[in-house]
């Protein structure tokens, strides 16, 4: 094994050694037979160990054996300790999850902050097979069942050509020590019951399934190249309007597309979409019908469909204004606002606003708007809802989530950079003047 690990690296990974390398070490059968095979191969490697305190003592004994490894074999060792079911719970997230993003941010900071050039990572064949099936089981697309990638941005996985027997055989044969994991012997993970059930079922009736999936992967990945350059040529034709807040197809264009329910997940699966038959639908919706997935949101807006990830869709803002002499500098909503007492009544225009500072009650508030909210629009008799001004004013769904309301304590006294409310307009017979000013701006 040595040697095709030699001869791998040579071939898939030769700017390896010229570089500085993060081992990610768990203590495993695994990550240990990787850092023996680094070493043995003259790889310049350090050693970085996250316990998760999940097993009490074991977890402790596991960080204790790396560090004595490390010593043993005078090399630089980190380890940091989480207290990850806490992390899970705080952003509700499963365990294996909140241990996944705890990991992998531990090792990039220390590759910020140590200059490490590549993480390896000791996942292999087995692996590899594990995760097709979990992939196929949740319905994943073209992308989720090519495999794990051999690079993905600075990490490296250089076993994935290697069964978990090859490790186990070669651990034995070098006499190599590690710490058994009792947790993988649990089947509650969906993970160890297919490691325990399922694959030795698999093998025993497919002797060659892990050389089979690896052919079946290349070819898969091939079709995944083919497939993404067409789809960039369909997102030329369909896509009407790109920006990092928001993108907007044109329903025109989309119903071009022969058969459009085909082309429907390699353009919108991406943004975490899996119902087909829903987006479907929305094509030929009422204007206004939304539909979301975890990250993102789709508005049907009469002749394009808007996609926006969900976290440009703020809607709790709220500042309260107790220094008029102070810009306030709004970059998130792309705009800054001065407040200025002026003793002449100037021109308003779209982003300045004169106003009568004795009809206003201080502290001022910045906020943002809510179902409900209502206002008297200059030039206008009565009062009208917003919703219904945004409507007339043919607002998306993301352009309403930007709006903010310069408000005299519950009184709407300006939409800013779009229309002010005819009772706090400064007139002639004002005695005391506020100037109020937008600059739109993103800095």
């Amino acid at each position: 094994m040595q040697l095709a690990f030699n001869q791998h690296i040579k071939s898939q990974f030769p700017f390896l050694f010229e570089q500085k390398i993060l081992v990610a070490v768990s203590s495993g059968i695994d990550s240990m037979v990787l850092t023996d095979l680094c070493l043995k191969s003259g790889l310049n490697i350090a050693l970085a160990h996250c316990n998760f305190k999940l097993r009490k003592a074991e977890s402790d004994k596991e960080e204790a054996f790396v560090l004595d490894y490390a010593k043993t074999h005078k090399l630089t060792f980190f380890t940091k300790q989480f207290n990850t079911t806490h992390f899970a719970e705080t952003y509700k997230i499963s365990i294996q999850m909140a241990a996944r993003e705890l990991r992998y941010n531990f090792f990039d900071e220390l590759c910020d902050s140590q200059q490490f050039d590549t993480i390896l990572t000791a996942h292999h064949a087995d692996d590899n097979l594990e995760t097709f099936f979990i992939n196929l089981s949740r319905g994943s697309g073209i992308d989720g069942l090519t495999g794990i990638p051999k690079i993905n941005d600075k990490i490296a996985r250089p076993l994935l050509p290697f069964s978990r027997n090859q490790i186990y055989e070669y651990a034995k044969m070098h006499h190599i020590q590690w710490c058994e994991d009792s947790s993988n012997a649990s089947l509650k993970y969906k993970r160890n019951a297919l490691r325990h059930e399922l694959i030795p079922v698999l093998k025993s009736i497919y002797p060659t399934i892990l050389e089979a999936l690896n052919t079946t992967q290349n070819n898969l990945i091939a079709s995944q190249d083919l497939i993404k350059n067409h789809i960039e040529d369909i997102e030329n034709r369909v896509i009407k309007f790109s920006s990092l807040d928001e993108i907007h197809y044109t329903i025109e264009q989309l119903k071009l597309l022969n058969p459009l329910r085909s082309y429907i997940y390699p353009l919108f699966g991406k943004y975490g979409f899996t119902d087909l038959d829903e987006i479907y639908h929305l094509v030929d919706a009422q204007s206004g019908k939304q539909i979301h997935s975890n990250t993102h949101s789709i508005l049907k807006d009469r002749n394009v469909m808007i996609l926006m990830p969900k976290s440009a869709l703020k809607s709790d803002f709220f500042l309260s204004i107790t220094d008029l002499e102070k810009e306030i500098k709004l970059s998130e909503f792309g705009v800054h606002l001065n407040f200025e007492r002026e003793s002449n009544l100037g021109n308003s225009s779209k982003n300045t606003l004169f106003l009568d500072h004795d009809k206003l009650q201080f502290p001022l508030v910045l906020r943002s708007w809510a179902e409900g909210d209502f206002f008297y629009p200059s030039g206008m008799t009565g009062k009208k809802k917003l919703s219904k001004y945004f409507k007339d004013e043919k607002l998306s769904l993301l352009q309403k989530s930007k709006v903010l309301l310069l408000c005299s304590k519950e009184d709407v006294v300006w939409v800013v950079g779009m229309r002010p409310d005819a009772r706090f307009i400064a007139t002639s017979k004002t005695k005391h003047i506020l100037n109020v000013n937008v600059v739109h701006a993103t800095d």
